[in-house]
């Protein structure tokens, strides 16, 4: 089935994501 994919697939997103604000703002972390 394609739902663990998916759930992959968002999970790295927001994994990136999270990083990528910490480094766009390192005051806050």
């Amino acid at each position: 089935m394609a739902v663990m994919e998916w759930a992959a697939l968002l999970l790295a997103l927001g994994l990136f994501g999270y990083l990528f604000f910490a480094l766009l703002h390192p005051e806050d972390f």
